[in-house]
C-alpha cells in the first residue's frame, strides 16, 4: 500500500483532529467574529489588486518549480508548470456573510485516497455573484487559521480539476469575508495522486461556471499522471 503524503506551502494537505469536548476553538473565534460584525467591515483593499494577484501567482509557480517540498513530481513539471489561470477578473471577488450553524457538527469528509478526514461544519457563506444569490458550506479543521471552502462548479472536469477547487479564507474579525474566486486553487492530488485531498460536499456545487482562479492546461497539453 502506498503511503499518502502531506505537504507544506501552497496547496498543502489540511490536517484534521477530533474536536475536544465543549465549544471548539474554531467556533469560539467565529462567534467572536460575528459579534464584531456590528462594527461594520472595512472595504476590500483594491489598491494594486491585479499586480498583487499576479505576483502571488508567480511566487507559487516558483515554489512549485523549485522548492524541495513542491507537490509536483519532477517528471511532471514540464507539462504541469507553469500553473494555468483564468485572467484576473474583479467581478469574481465579492463579499460573503458567514451564517453560523445553530449546531456545528464534526463529520467525516471523503478524500481522494479513500480515507476520511474529520472536519467541522461551522456554517455557510451567503453571497451574490452575477446578480444571483448563492451559498457555500464553510468547514474548519482544528489548528487551521481560517475557513476551508471546497467547491465544484460548471467548469469542473472540462476546464478545471474534476474533483473541484479550494478556497482558504482567514478568519474575519467582522463576520464578512472577502470571497475571491481569483484565488481558487487546484488540490495537490491533481499533481500527485498520493496526496490526500477532501472532496467538496454535494451542496457546494455551484450551478454556474466560475471562470476564475486556477484551471487545467489546454486539452492538447494534458497528460495522464
Amino acid at each position: 500500500m502506498v503511503a499518502t503524503k502531506s505537504a507544506t506551502g501552497p496547496g498543502a494537505r489540511r490536517r484534521a483532529r477530533h474536536r475536544s469536548a465543549g465549544r471548539s476553538l474554531a467556533l469560539t473565534m467565529l462567534v467572536s467574529a460575528a459579534v464584531a460584525a456590528a462594527c461594520g467591515p472595512p472595504p476590500p483593499d483594491e489598491a494594486d489588486y491585479v499586480p498583487r494577484l499576479l505576483e502571488d501567482r508567480a511566487l507559487k509557480d516558483e515554489f512549485f518549480r523549485s522548492a524541495p517540498d513542491s507537490p509536483v513530481p519532477l517528471d511532471r513539471r514540464s507539462w504541469m508548470l507553469p500553473l494555468r489561470y483564468y485572467e484576473p477578473n474583479p467581478a469574481y471577488r465579492v463579499p460573503a456573510n458567514l451564517v453560523l450553524s445553530d449546531d456545528p457538527q464534526v463529520f467525516d469528509v471523503p478524500t481522494s485516497t479513500g480515507l476520511m478526514r474529520k472536519m467541522e461544519h461551522v456554517g455557510h457563506l451567503e453571497f451574490v455573484l452575477q446578480g444571483e444569490r448563492y451559498r457555500l458550506d464553510a468547514l474548519v479543521s482544528d489548528g487551521d487559521p481560517g475557513l476551508f471552502i471546497p467547491f465544484r462548479d460548471e467548469t469542473s472536469r472540462t476546464e478545471t480539476y474534476a474533483a473541484g477547487r479550494y478556497l482558504d479564507l482567514p478568519f474575519s474579525p467582522t463576520g464578512v469575508y472577502d470571497l475571491d474566486f481569483n484565488r481558487a486553487y487546484t488540490p495537490t492530488c491533481y499533481f500527485d495522486e498520493q496526496f490526500d485531498c477532501p472532496f467538496p460536499p454535494p451542496q457546494n456545487r455551484l450551478p454556474i461556471p466560475i471562470r476564475a482562479g486556477e484551471r487545467l492546461p489546454p486539452e492538447d497539453e494534458r497528460r495522464l499522471p
